[in-house]
């Protein structure tokens, strides 16, 4: 039997009040990439996990997805679908086999125009519908339409909004800018929760990376998140390391505790273990759980299954007997 352990609030802790702008602690930001390489490079080497220890960190990664479609051509009945699937990820039969009841995804994500889709196909579970906002995947549109966006979305029933800032700030060095249009966003979110992303394959150096990260956070986010999966760059280890490190200063700092979302790019059950790694080995447990850890994906769940499968019969299935949406 594989033991898991999860939790029912989606957010069970003290939510980021934010601070002032603290310019002097931005200047003091320094990122030593060298040293940021050498030590995600023995991140999934230096803890191996297999089988019945492999599945539990599976099917708490399971537990922690973003369930997402961003899509042109998403439509109301697709985004059904998806739903149903972030309330029976993983298939019954697996679980019996694990001795394990039903367990969710940590929310669904899709455009603003299936947000109301989305909360009507969840009502009844503790499933958040996140939307993304602010003009997403690019965040040019103008600032009032940016805030309506978000409030429209909100006001539809979406309980997390993913905000995209606006590169342009951290290029030129403008912090303050940054800084209020954060502030901003999350005074427009209300009791919603905010995930800032970093957009990090945009932000040119990892110096920007980080002070983009802590600034976001001094302005108020709840999370901070790598990518749009829209970059031609997305997650990975290292630009996870530095945002992973900005969060535990700030802890430290101000005593709140910011959730990572990694996103873009991650759709191997072999490649999330590596996140968890990090967010143990940086964090601590509390960090593995799903309102403090979220990953952006769709096709990773479909993979996730094929392990498990694997685990249970010795044997691996086609990826199409294992559908996300």
């Amino acid at each position: 039997m594989v033991e898991l352990h999860t939790i029912s609030d989606n957010h069970a802790h003290k939510r980021n009040e934010g601070t002032e702008l603290n310019l002097d602690w931005i200047d003091d930001i320094y990122v030593n990439l060298n040293a940021v390489e050498r030590r995600t490079k023995t991140i999934t080497t230096r803890r191996a996990v297999k089988k019945a220890n492999q599945a539990a960190w599976l099917l708490k990664a399971v537990t922690c997805i973003d369930l997402t479609t961003l899509s042109g051509d998403d439509t109301v009945e697709r985004v059904k679908r998806l739903c149903n699937k972030a309330k029976f990820p993983v298939s019954r039969h697996l679980l019996e086999e694990l001795g394990l009841p039903n367990i969710t995804t940590g929310a669904i994500c899709v455009y603003h125009e299936m947000v109301e889709t989305a909360v009507k196909a969840l009502e009844g579970t503790n499933i958040p519908v996140a939307a993304v906002s602010t003009g997403f995947p690019h965040g040019l549109s103008p600032m009032s339409t940016k805030l309506a966006e978000i409030k429209a979305s909100v006001k539809a029933g979406a309980k997390e909004i993913d905000i995209v800032i606006t590169r342009s700030h951290v290029l030129t060095q403008n912090w303050q800018a940054l800084y209020d249009e954060v502030k901003a966003y999350r005074e427009a979110c209300g009791d919603a929760h905010l995930k800032s992303i970093i957009a990090t394959g945009e932000l040119a150096t990892m110096r920007n990376v980080a002070k983009a990260s802590m600034i976001s956070m001094m302005a108020g986010a709840d999370f901070i998140k790598t990518s749009t999966g829209k970059e031609s760059t997305n997650a990975n280890l290292n630009v996870s390391m530095i945002m992973v490190r900005m969060m535990r200063e700030y802890l430290e700092q101000t005593g709140f505790k910011i959730g990572y979302k990694p996103a873009g790019g991650i759709s191997k059950a072999k490649d999330i273990l590596g996140y968890q790694f990090l967010m143990k080995e940086e964090l601590g447990n509390e960090w593995l759980q799903p309102d403090l850890f979220r990953i952006g994906a769709s096709s990773l769940l479909g993979d996730i299954e094929r392990q498990l499968e694997h685990f249970v019969t010795g044997r691996y299935s086609a990826a199409n007997r294992h559908p996300i949406g």
